[in-house]
C-alpha cells in the first residue's frame, strides 16, 4: 500500500501542472507549492514551531495557540503550512506567523527536504491532516510532534487490514490531543496510549470574539433596529433557498445580510438579480442610506464575524452540499443558527442539533418553516440562542491543556 501512495503522489507531481493549464484552481495550488522551499530557507537555522493545517477552519483552531505562543516565546518562529488554496489565500498575510507557505506534495524527496530545513522544535498537526512521509520524516529526525483538535473515524485507513503503513506514521506523534472519546478509543485500539481528550481550541478561538469590539458602523445602519438574518459562507443551494424565502415569504421588517462563499463579481451580480426585495452590495455601499434596502450583499471577506453580531438568526452554508461551514461563530452570540442536513463529520453540529441549538433542514419547506417559527416566536428563538452560548462556555479549555504540555517540552 505505501508503494501505492508514493505512485500516486509522483503521478499527481505530474499530472497536476498540466491540469494547472486549464484549471484555475489547480493552477493556484501548483504555482503556490513552487514557492514553498524559498520561503522556508529563511527559517534555516532558526527555533521554529512548525503548524499544518488543512484549510481556513483548521487555521482557526491552531490561531489560539499560535497566540498564547507569541506572548509567553517571541523568541521561537511560526510557520503555518496550508494545504487547500482557500485557506492560503485568505491568511498568507497573518501578522503572528514569520512564514506562511503551501505544504509540499507529500513525496520522499520532498519531506526530507521539509524537514531538514525547517527543522523544527516542535510539529503541530491541526486535526486530521496524516501525511506518512512527513510523519515518517520528522520521526526519523525525532522532532516532537503533536495532533491538537484532532477528530478519527473508524472509516479512516489507520483502522483498516491494509492500513500499516498509515497506523506506522502515526508513530511520529508525540501526543494526541483529541476532541472525543471516541477517537481517544479508536487510537487505543490500535496500541496508541498517548492520548488525551482536551476538545476543540476554535471554542477557546471564539469565546474571544465576544471581548473584541464588533460594531461595524454601516451593518448598524442597514440593521436599523429591525430584526435581521446573517446567512454566512453561502454556496448556490443555500441561496436558492434563501432567495426563495426573501422573494415569497420574507415580510417588510425583516432584513437579510448574505455573505456568499464565491464572491466572484459575476456571481455575486446574479445572486443580486435573483433577489426581488432592493439589494445592496457592500462594493456599492458608498453615498447610499443603508437603511433603505432589505437585503445587503456583503461582496468582500474578513468581517462575517463581526457580522454575524448583528444577528437576530444565522443561516450557516455549506452543509447542504458542499461542507458546514463554522457554526461557532455565530453560536457564541448566543442566537439560533440554520444548518443543510449533511452535517456527520462536523461534532460541534451534531452535538447543537442534538440539543436544539442548531436546527437542519434538508428543502424549501423545512427551511421556511423554521425561519418562520424562529421570527414569530421570541421565547423559542432566545431559548435556541441560550443553548448554543452555554454550550461554547461548557467546551471552552482546550489550548489550556495543549499549552501545558508544551510548556513541559519547550
Amino acid at each position: 500500500m505505501k508503494f501505492l501512495y508514493d505512485l500516486l503522489v509522483f503521478k499527481a507531481s505530474i499530472l497536476l501542472p498540466i491540469i494547472a493549464l486549464f484549471n484555475k484552481k489547480i493552477k493556484i495550488f501548483v504555482d503556490g507549492r513552487k514557492e514553498t522551499f524559498s520561503k522556508i530557507s529563511t527559517l534555516k537555522n532558526k527555533k521554529t514551531i512548525w503548524f499544518h493545517v488543512a484549510s481556513l477552519g483548521e487555521f482557526e483552531q491552531a490561531r489560539p495557540i499560535i497566540e498564547e505562543l507569541k506572548k509567553d516565546y517571541k523568541h521561537y518562529k511560526i510557520l503555518v503550512t496550508f494545504f487547500s488554496p482557500s485557506g492560503y489565500e485568505i491568511r498568507k498575510n497573518y501578522n503572528l506567523a514569520d512564514v506562511v507557505c503551501y505544504l509540499p506534495l507529500d513525496s520522499k524527496s520532498n519531506a526530507k527536504k521539509f524537514v531538514e530545513i525547517v527543522n523544527p522544535e516542535f510539529a503541530i498537526f491541526i486535526k486530521y491532516e496524516f501525511w506518512p512521509n512527513l510523519l515518517n520524516e520528522l520521526k526519523r529526525q525525532e522532532i516532537p510532534t503533536i495532533l491538537v483538535s484532532g477528530i478519527l473515524r473508524e472509516k479512516q485507513l489507520f483502522f483498516k487490514s491494509y492500513g500499516d503503513f498509515m497506523r506506522k506514521s502515526l508513530q511520529a506523534f508525540h501526543h494526541f490531543f483529541v476532541q472525543d472519546e471516541n477517537s481517544k478509543n479508536l487510537l487505543n485500539s490500535i496500541d496508541f496510549k498517548n492520548v488525551t481528550i482536551a476538545g476543540d481550541t476554535r471554542f477557546d478561538r471564539v469565546s474571544k470574539i465576544l471581548n473584541q469590539d464588533n460594531s461595524l458602523d454601516f451593518i448598524n445602519q442597514f440593521k436599523d433596529n429591525k430584526y435581521t438574518i446573517v446567512a454566512g459562507s453561502t454556496w448556490q443551494e443555500d441561496e436558492e433557498l434563501l432567495v426563495n424565502y426573501i422573494n415569497n415569504k420574507a415580510s417588510e421588517d425583516e432584513k437579510f445580510i448574505i455573505a456568499p462563499h464565491n464572491i466572484k463579481q459575476e456571481a455575486v451580480l446574479e445572486l443580486q438579480k435573483s433577489i426581488h426585495k432592493k439589494t445592496v452590495l457592500f462594493s456599492a455601499k458608498a453615498d447610499k442610506n443603508l437603511a433603505e434596502y432589505q437585503v445587503f450583499i456583503i461582496d468582500t471577506i474578513g468581517i462575517l464575524t463581526k457580522i454575524y453580531a448583528a444577528a437576530d438568526l444565522a443561516y450557516v452554508g455549506g452543509g447542504l452540499k458542499t461542507g458546514l461551514h463554522n457554526i461557532l461563530e455565530p453560536a457564541t452570540f448566543g442566537i439560533p443558527v440554520v444548518i443543510g442536513n449533511n452535517y456527520d463529520k462536523f461534532k460541534e453540529a451534531v452535538d447543537l442539533v442534538k440539543i436544539g441549538g442548531c436546527i437542519s433542514i434538508k428543502n424549501q419547506e423545512e427551511f421556511t418553516q423554521n425561519f418562520i417559527n424562529l421570527k414569530e416566536d421570541e421565547g423559542f428563538r432566545k431559548l435556541t440562542g441560550e443553548i448554543n452560548k452555554r454550550y461554547i462556555k461548557d467546551h471552552l479549555g482546550a489550548t489550556k491543556l495543549v499549552m501545558n504540555y508544551l510548556k513541559d517540552k519547550i
